[in-house]
């Protein structure tokens, strides 16, 4: 049997195409939208729709999304492209708004795919009809519409965040796709090994027309050997879709040596183990931005003090990667993994609130010394809140000794910076303020210590 051979006549279009959901209740993801409660579900089975722009990534559903919202309001859909259309195609569709509200009492829907690639005075001219509610505009977008789209417009839209499909969701796309009869692989008698299912998966990063058109693919494929065989393996998607499957397991014991061997190889200082180790992640197919977050919790916990800016550039690799997106955000991460591997390592500020965690579990909530309590009130000032306070700025270097933990407390000492990076300032300045507090402690008389040095530069 070919593989395209159908007896309706659709049977040309692209399996992605042809398993479109036809209603509501067949949308698989964006719960967090469409869950019973939440927001969109709300707006649609009340038909209290207003104007939309769906921000997502590629295959996450938008032009369904829409399509489906104008079926189940019994709305007139229109389909406009960004590219190929201009001002005087959207005063048409404002005519033919006209006609559908006053002849047939329907609501118009625009759905205006790739939103931001219109310019000003096509956006423009969408801005009176979208207001007055003559056009419930429906824009898709992969761009931050704040850079993208007028700020006009972007305030009589609502703007929903479409997330990528999950593992999960792609198994249930992909599984539907090869048994339904109707519009799917179903008449073909297709079975899919797991390990190819989830190849399959890991490829598509999130994208379910990726997945389903490398499905439709290794399908082909398969069915186009000798054997014919109605099993599509591994090596069957690997061919299709041309990228080598990868020993990885996002939820399993895989995933766990790999993030650990990419934050050992960090904390030893090994830029070079450090790539390599985070190139196997993204290949695999794991979220690059769950590398991102475990590389700024990285900066604070193993590098810290040592090197302030570790925070901050992985922070920016982050963002850039959010902005750029695969495969040209791997490039951001790349360089916040050398820069972490190669940074002065501290742990000091991890072990510093372990431990006044661990203080105020076994010591409870200790009251706030009165001395640096706020004092807004008479009353609060009759209490002696805020009274003995000694107001830093008055003093040289902005420092004079005062008590800021609970009485309990005053004695501990949790932060202990090390010798390396910029954390040898921070411990010359601790030590600078030890010896002005001892020099206090020993006569009233000696505010500073006799040999006073020039307090360490920032």
């Amino acid at each position: 049997m070919d593989l395209f051979e159908r007896q309706d006549e659709n049977k040309d279009r692209p399996l992605a195409d042809r398993m479109r959901p036809g209603k509501l209740a067949e949308y698989v993801g964006q719960s967090h939208l469409l869950g019973q409660g939440c927001l969109l579900r709300s707006l649609i089975e009340d038909g209290r729709l207003f104007s939309l722009i769906f921000w997502g990534p590629p295959g996450s559903g938008k032009t369904t999304l829409a399509r489906l919202i104008s079926k189940e309001t019994t709305s007139y859909f229109v389909s406009f492209s960004a590219v190929l259309s201009g001002v005087k195609e959207i005063r048409a569709v404002v005519e033919e708004a006209k006609t559908q509200l006053s002849h047939h009492q329907r609501k118009t829907i625009l759905f205006v795919d790739e939103i931001h690639r219109f310019n000003k005075s096509q956006q423009d001219a969408f801005l009176p009809h979208v207001e007055s509610g003559l056009i419930t505009l429906i824009g898709a977008t992969t761009e931050n519409p704040s850079f993208e789209v007028i700020a006009p417009l972007l305030s009589r839209t609502r703007v929903l965040l479409l997330k990528p499909f999950s593992e999960e969701e792609l198994s249930i796309i992909i599984t539907r796709a090869l048994s339904n009869k109707e519009k799917g692989l179903g008449m073909l008698g297709i079975e899919m090994e797991r390990e190819a299912l989830m190849h399959l998966i890991r490829c598509a990063d999130g994208d379910a027309r990726a997945a389903l058109n490398s499905l439709e693919a290794a399908v082909s494929l398969q069915l186009s050997t000798e054997k014919a065989e109605k099993r599509i393996t591994a090596s069957a998607v690997e061919e299709a879709i041309q990228k080598k499957g990868l020993l990885y397991d996002k939820a399993g014991e895989e995933h766990y040596n790999l993030i650990s061997a990419f934050h050992k190889s960090l904390r030893g200082s090994d830029p070079d183990a450090a790539l390599y180790w985070m190139a196997r992640m993204l290949e695999a197919g794991e979220d690059p931005l769950y590398i991102a977050r475990r590389m700024v919790r990285f900066a604070s916990e193993d590098v810290g003090n040592a090197d302030p800016q570790a925070l901050h550039i992985t922070i920016a690799a982050m963002q850039a990667f959010q902005f750029l997106g695969l495969p040209e955000g791997e490039l951001a991460l790349a360089q916040a993994a050398v820069y972490l591997a190669a940074a002065p390592k501290s742990n000091a500020l991890y072990a510093a609130y372990g431990n006044i965690k661990e203080t105020i579990r076994q010591t409870g909530y200790l009251p706030v010394p009165l001395h640096i309590r706020n004092a807004p009130t008479r009353l609060m000032r009759d209490l002696d809140y805020g009274k003995g306070y000694k107001y830093a700025h008055d003093f040289d270097d902005a420092y004079t000794p005062q008590e800021y933990l609970p009485e309990t407390l005053r004695k501990q000492s949790y932060y202990r910076p090390t010798a390396r990076g910029f954390e040898k300032i921070i411990k010359e300045r601790m030590a600078y303020w030890q010896k002005i507090r001892d020099s206090v402690k020993k006569g009233p008389k000696k505010e500073v210590p006799e040999d006073r040095e020039d307090l360490p530069a920032v």
